[in-house]
């Protein structure tokens, strides 16, 4: 076992022997058999656990979410058709979803360097999904052992098994599929340092739960109509009915908890949800991508900011997190001007994920797939 400890994230793209695509041919930075070690990146964290020596279950929902959990649960080398693959030789996305066309930048790549852009563009979105859904298996672990209730603890249980089940898929897939693995997403890794290494069990809940869970389960909902490739559909199909899961438990469990905070420390969890939120929409802007192909990234960003698609794509993003933040009551009068000038308060009365669709969240694995 080679274990080599870093100070900060990598920062450079790895490339997998079977990554054949356009500008293949140039790839001088592979992994080879052989050169495998575990690179990892410690973290403190002054996690206060919990006994619960009650095992009666107190929340028949949260403990029904729990059971179908178990149901539900499926398997990544069964259950998904590992022997279809996209041709490289396509984009693997719909291009009528790509904020860059029409940009000169763009305009002027060869239709080889578009048809690269294309596969690290996608790359890059399934490595963020990725890297987020460790930072949620962590959490989740994080929560079995804090969370002060018996049946909290199930659950949070069951999701470090979903979460665990995500970074697998999504690995096999980048490093079978499309053969280029990038590093995490600074803004992605801000957050998710916060919620690992903050003592309240609680904020993990809300920074986990119905920000990074919200958002991704609208994004995956929206790759599973852009992508091509039958097998990632497949994939995205499945984690969406593991994640929808996870966001009406904590919206659940949430709303009851913080009706029992002072003012003063519900203002506090409001004011960060509102800071994530902030993060996450910069999450959204592909940086690394941009510097890949020598654009200017700041005149990408904005781009990218100003793109029609793209904002209407943020505003899928919300319309999940910003009903489940006023259901919950962190949407406070303090922070609503600051989602408004955001341009995302509009959506606080959507439907929120609080009223569990319990046939939906029930119905048959392969039904979902199919």
């Amino acid at each position: 076992m080679d274990i080599k400890r870093i100070e900060s994230p990598p920062d450079t793209i790895t490339y997998y022997d079977n990554w054949d695509g356009p500008g293949a041919d140039d790839i001088e930075q592979r992994l080879q058999p052989g050169h495998v070690q575990d690179v990892v990146e410690i973290f403190q964290t002054p996690l206060t656990g919990h006994y619960n020596w009650d095992y009666s279950s107190a929340d028949g929902r949260i403990r029904k979410l729990y059971r179908l959990g178990k149901e539900l649960n499926w398997n990544a080398d069964m259950d998904l058709d590992w022997s279809q693959t996209y041709p490289k030789s396509e984009i693997p996305l719909d291009q009528n979803f790509n904020p860059f066309s029409g940009w000169e930048p763009f305009e002027t790549l060869s239709d080889e360097e578009k048809l690269r852009f294309g596969w690290h563009n996608l790359a890059w979105m399934l490595a963020q999904f990725m890297h987020g859904e460790q930072g949620a298996l962590l959490v989740a672990s994080q929560l079995a052992s804090c969370a002060p209730t018996y049946d909290a603890k199930l659950y949070a249980a069951s999701q470090t098994f979903d979460e665990a089940r995500h970074v697998e898929a999504f690995t096999r897939y980048l490093q079978e599929k499309i053969g280029i693995l990038y590093p995490i997403n600074p803004n992605l890794k801000v957050l998710l340092d916060k919620i690992l290494s903050d003592p309240r069990w609680d904020l993990k809940f809300i920074g986990m739960q119905i920000i990074i869970e919200g958002l991704a389960l609208a994004a995956f909902n929206t790759l599973k109509l852009t992508a091509k490739d039958p097998l990632l559909t497949q994939l995205i199909t499945l984690v969406i009915r593991d994640e929808a899961r996870h966001v009406t438990f904590g919206v659940n469990y949430l709303e009851d908890f913080v009706s029992t905070l002072t003012d003063e420390e519900r203002e506090d969890r409001a004011q960060f949800a509102f800071e994530a939120c902030v993060v996450m929409r910069e999450r959204l802007i592909a940086t690394e991508v941009f510097a890949e192909f020598g654009w200017d990234g700041e005149k990408a960003r904005k781009q990218v900011l100003e793109s029609h698609i793209m904002a209407q794509f943020r505003n899928l993003l919300f319309t999940r997190i910003i009903p489940n933040l006023k259901r919950i009551g962190l949407l406070t009068d303090k922070v609503r001007p600051k989602f408004e000038e955001l341009g995302i308060l509009q959506f606080e009365n959507l439907l929120d994920d609080g009223q569990i669709d319990w046939a939906e969240l029930s119905r048959p694995l392969y039904e979902k797939v199919s």
